[in-house]
């Protein structure tokens, strides 16, 4: 791992991240849908192309030379992801294939053995659909009822409403801990204390979170958190789903194969143990190696400079947006991460990202997989502007420009 840096440079950092060079459309590249997928450093690119070009071989399952140098890498990234979220134990750390798959998993372990018919699930307006449907799916299946904890004009959780949902009947609470469509960062360990003074379990999607935050798992006492590599500048294709040990321990697997298992007969098959029962099959090892790359290319970054960039980027973006005219920014909780959400008066969020592409700026349109919460706001989408670290206020002065382009044509 390289030394930590003293002074966060963003032009120094760009040099990191190879695509940062490139043009669309004849234009340099202004990046600015890094809620959606963040982009990667040099150093995570060569650690996949290394394991195809100098390891690839199967996990946990050789005796042979590249199977144990794979093995071991792989479980380098388990233990580089337990300390970095705070973990107790590398068994606490399941490799998924993103978010969704760490949803789900709770969703179908936890549901088979602890939700009845009547039970009640948790989770509030601005949910991503993978935090919806999963459990909407449970709920068919067993009878139980999704409740939704309502927000507030300004994209906050109703905390006393939050509050008095929660009864007898319900099993767990499972809510963002940052809106990847608002950028509200939920008070998520007051949320969490809350719930477990009724004997509540709390699941927490870490999707957006993880890129903009220090995690601490113990510290926030959730019982599960789930988040994604690729939106904290690691690979595609690689999720974390942390879970207490003990909670993780006494759930039945997911989904069957090899891997999960001790020993397999026709007439009873015995479950290995974590955090190998949750991942059946051979996984996705290259990707996963890498994710140790990403996990040291973020530790060595003057994390304390790079939130204030990202602040610094918020607040001189949101005044350059409010200051045109029929522009509204849809979400201003007090507190925010570096995502803004905006409609323009009279046009098409869509028109506007369009025109917007072809001037080199790639923002992101539509419901942003919140429809419900464009449904409490009253609009079908929104044009999303979401910052990383890499990110320059000279972009967001690109931004304005090209907005302001675009709205002379679209109106």
């Amino acid at each position: 791992m390289m030394d930590v840096q003293e002074k966060f440079d963003v032009n120094t950092i760009r040099e990191d991240f190879p695509i940062l060079k490139r043009e669309v459309n004849g234009k340099p590249l202004v990046y600015l849908d890094n809620g959606a997928s963040s982009q990667k450093p040099k150093m995570v690119i060569d650690s996949i192309s290394n394991y195809y070009n100098e390891i690839n071989s199967n996990v946990h399952r050789g005796v042979h030379h590249l199977s144990q140098k794979a093995t071991d890498a792989f479980e380098e990234s388990r233990l580089a992801v337990k300390d970095f979220i705070g973990a107790n134990t590398t068994e606490e750390v399941i490799f998924t294939s993103g978010t969704t798959e760490s949803i789900n998993i709770i969703a179908s372990s936890f549901g088979k053995k602890h939700i009845q018919e009547g039970d009640e699930i948790l989770i509030s307006t601005m949910e991503h659909h993978s935090n919806i449907v999963p459990w909407q799916l449970l709920c068919e299946e067993k009878g139980a009822v999704l409740k939704v904890i309502p927000i507030d004009d300004k994209g906050e959780i109703i905390l006393s409403q939050y509050e008095s949902l929660l009864s007898d009947k319900t099993k767990i609470v499972a809510v963002s801990h940052i809106s990847n469509s608002l950028g509200t960062i939920n008070p998520i360990k007051e949320m969490i204390d809350i719930a477990h003074e009724k004997n509540i379990p709390v699941l927490i999607d870490g999707a957006q979170a993880v890129a903009h935050q220090t995690i601490d798992v113990r510290e926030l006492d959730c019982d599960f958190y789930a988040f994604s590599l690729h939106k904290m500048f690691g690979p595609t294709g690689v999720g974390i789903l942390y879970g207490k040990k003990e909670l993780l321990d006494s759930l039945p697997p997911y989904q069957g194969g090899g891997e999960m298992i001790k020993t397999v007969s026709f007439e009873k098959t015995t479950f290995n143990e974590l955090p190998h029962k949750f991942e059946a099959g051979t996984p996705n090892i290259a990707d996963i190696i890498a994710t140790k790359s990403a996990i040291d290319y973020l530790l060595q970054l003057d994390r304390n400079g790079m939130l204030k960039h990202e602040e610094k980027l918020l607040h001189y973006a949101t005044d350059r947006l409010k200051a045109i005219e029929g522009l509204k920014i849809i979400g201003e909780a007090t507190h925010k991460t570096s995502v803004i959400s905006f409609t323009v008066e009279g046009v098409h969020h869509y028109d506007i990202g369009v025109i917007l592409d072809k001037l080199g700026i790639a923002v992101r349109t539509g419901h942003h997989c919140t429809q419900p919460l464009m449904e409490r706001y009253g609009i079908s989408g929104t044009v999303r502007a979401s910052f990383a670290f890499y990110n320059t206020l000279e972009e967001v002065d690109q931004l304005i420009e090209a907005l302001e382009k675009a709205l002379k044509m679209l109106r």
